[in-house]
């Protein structure tokens, strides 16, 4: 099988699965865990193949892998089936199909007895398809096919527990706010085209950087712009990125597969593989800047004071997503792809234990798992997976999250002090600071979770049984690359652009401070706060002990806020988090009132432009469609009247005409 044969495949397997999951799940029920499973493990694992053949890319001694095929002509700029796999489409794809494998094998037990399994694989498969397609795709419009197959499917995922109205509303609010990204996503797209004469991304990026081209688009900032509000609502980047931890009423795979491998990353990829469109406008690399910064220290503090476990690590991932953006920002997409590898490990791993141990505490609220003792012992594979998972986020040593955040802030300081010449100092010192502060305040976050969900002191933990096998030993398949990816930052530069992700002297100590001091200042308040667990009552247990863990899930998450007055927090005195942020915690609890702001700035204004419109349509133009309408039925009335069937009647009718025309005769003769 040659290379560009196995890579054609890697997308087509999992399409073929999900359209054969469709048609096939209710006639043949036996299949679908199969067709769900197979295809998506052989995708992974051609994926793998495809990345070893490549060795490297370009900094291995091979060039990128391209093929292409004329899809159409438009007369103006054809459109290409079109290939292209260098060492960051190859590396991505491989995460992706790893990551996918995890979530269907994993899935296979969390929703054992779901009615709606077969669609859920289904859709699944056709959301890996979709990614795929994406990341080794090299025509913009071809990728836009994927990334608008992602949105519709997660708009069905999330919505998967559609008998609750959380989960109908954040299935709607995700679609929504990621269609509004997508709207100028779409026209920078066409100006990309135009302006490049080409819609082959590998074309774009060599007219872009190569000396000998000498070429310049003509609109570099608006272009960038556009293409970046696409990016902020499918990355989940501020201002859009308030869809992301509403779609946590999800089950918990989908979660795990939008926050590691799609959707969210669709975006930081798409940035990378044209980041050179990005580079060519200072105020584009300005506005990324602080973009990321806003998103990681906003979200870094919304997550400390939620109390959703899920939510928690739905913010983890939007501040996850703003290093990122940042590391692009300051022209360094092997910094970006190298924390988006490491983080889709842990963070699906984060994911996936989460819903382990809701399953085992029978609710979602981390204010009633800290009345819990004996957790831990309970479910000793998500404790000592997701342990080591949190140490990752909170970029503590020797873990993947460290190398992988360290070369983020490495390459902001290399900016910061003037060492990047495309990149102006100030876009480099925002990155740098808001990476630091984000620093402190993820380990922080993180250290709160571990403590309130495994340290718990109260009645112990209920005993719903224990996990299926498969759930657990995903989680120890995760547990690997989680921790000890990092390590691979020295072969990395083959794969990428060449440049060193090595860890920096200076921003090793001041990150790694940062984050222990995040953990000890978490751990004191923890120790303050912790005695008033014990007198303080706080919920109850939602979930019945023998129910299957994607129903626990869903029971948690419709009884959350019944129980405790709010769908993201509680009004816990012992938190650490209520502790540490003080008159703020309200407001970042409510994610800082950006749902609030929305309502009132754009929601309400088109609510009430929707009613004007309906009143005006109702009572004005149906008015002259009544009337249009009512003349004829009026005339047809008289009509019907006068044909009442009595001959006498229609004799005096004809001879009192005939007398009246006689008359006029008459008349007008003598006239």
């Amino acid at each position: 099988m040659t290379t560009t044969t196995a890579a054609v495949l890697v997308p087509l397997l999992p399409f073929l699965g999900a359209l054969a999951g469709l048609l096939l799940g209710r006639r043949a029920p036996g299949f679908v865990r199969p067709l769900a499973v197979l295809p998506t493990v052989a995708a992974a694992a051609l994926a793998v193949l495809v990345a070893v053949r490549q060795g490297g890319g370009a900094g291995g001694g091979k060039g990128a892998l391209d093929a292409a095929t004329r899809l159409t002509d438009t007369g103006s700029l054809p459109i290409d089936l079109a290939l292209h796999i260098d060492g960051f489409a190859a590396l991505v794809a491989v995460l992706v199909g790893v990551v996918a494998c995890c979530v269907q094998i994993y899935s296979t037990g969390y929703l054992r007895d779901d009615p709606r399994y077969p669609s859920y694989a289904a859709l699944v498969s056709l959301f890996t398809a979709a990614m795929l397609l994406v990341v080794y795709s090299d025509d913009l419009i071809v990728l836009l096919v994927g990334w608008e197959i992602m949105g519709i499917c997660s708009y069905f995922l999330v919505g998967h527990y559609w008998e609750t109205s959380a989960a109908r509303s954040a299935s709607l609010k995700a679609f929504l706010v990621t269609k509004l990204g997508d709207v100028p996503f779409l026209f920078g797209i066409f100006a990309l085209g135009a302006d490049a004469g080409t819609f082959r991304i590998s074309r774009i990026y060599t007219q872009l950087t190569s000396s000998a081209a000498h070429f310049q688009l003509d609109h570099p900032t608006l272009i960038a712009l556009l293409l970046l509000a696409g990016v902020a609502g499918k990355s989940a980047q501020f201002p859009l990125h308030t869809w992301l931890p509403d779609a946590m009423a999800g089950p918990t795979p989908v979660s795990a597969l939008i926050h590691a491998a799609t959707m969210v990353a669709a975006g930081v990829y798409f940035i990378a593989r044209l980041l050179p469109v990005f580079a060519s406008s200072a105020a584009a690399l300005a506005v990324l800047a602080v973009m990321a910064a806003v998103t990681m220290v906003g979200s870094a503090l919304a997550a400390l004071a939620q109390d959703d476990i899920k939510r928690v690590l739905a913010y983890s991932t939007v501040g996850q997503l703003g290093y990122m953006t940042g590391a692009l920002a300051v022209d360094n997409r092997g910094a970006a792809v190298f924390h988006l590898l490491a983080h889709g490990a842990f963070k699906a791993l984060l994911f996936l234990g989460a819903g382990v141990i809701i399953h085992a505490a029978g609710t979602n609220s981390l204010a009633a798992m800290s009345r819990m003792s004996g957790l831990a012992k309970r479910i000793p594979d998500a404790y000592w997976t997701m342990t080591v998972a949190l140490l990752a986020l909170a970029a503590i040593p020797p873990f993947a999250g460290f190398f992988s955040k360290e070369a983020v802030l490495g390459a902001a300081e290399h900016a910061a002090t003037g060492h990047a010449p495309a990149v102006p100092a100030a876009v480099g010192w925002t990155v740098l600071v808001a990476g630091l502060l984000t620093a402190l305040l993820t380990a922080g976050y993180a250290a709160r979770l571990w403590l309130l969900t495994f340290r718990g002191k109260g009645t112990e933990a209920p005993d719903h049984g224990r996990q299926p096998a498969v759930m657990n030993a995903v989680l120890w398949v995760l547990f690997i690359p989680a921790a000890a990816f990092g390590l691979a930052f020295g072969a990395l530069p083959d794969w990428f652009d060449g440049g060193s992700l090595a860890p920096t002297l200076t921003t090793s100590v001041l990150g790694t401070g940062l984050a222990l001091v995040g953990v000890l200042v978490t751990y004191g308040a923890w120790r303050h706060t912790t005695a008033l667990a014990a007198r303080t009552p706080m919920g109850a247990v939602a979930a019945h002990p023998d129910a299957e863990p994607a129903l626990s899930e869903a029971e948690a998450i419709a009884t959350h806020e019944p129980a405790y007055g709010d769908i993201a927090a509680a009004n816990d005195p012992a938190d650490p988090g209520r502790l540490l942020l003080g008159p703020l915690h309200r407001h970042a609890a409510a994610g800082f009132h950006l749902d609030a702001l929305y309502a009132a700035v754009f929601i309400r204004p088109v609510r009430a432009a929707a009613r004007l419109v309906g009143f005006l349509d109702r009572e004005v133009v149906e008015t002259y469609v009544r009337g249009a309408g009512g003349v004829p039925r009026l005339l047809g009335a008289a009509v019907r009247r006068a044909q009442t069937g009595n001959v006498q009647t229609y004799l005096g009718a004809l001879l009192a005409g005939s007398l009246v025309l006689a008359v006029a005769v008459l008349v007008a003769a003598g006239a």
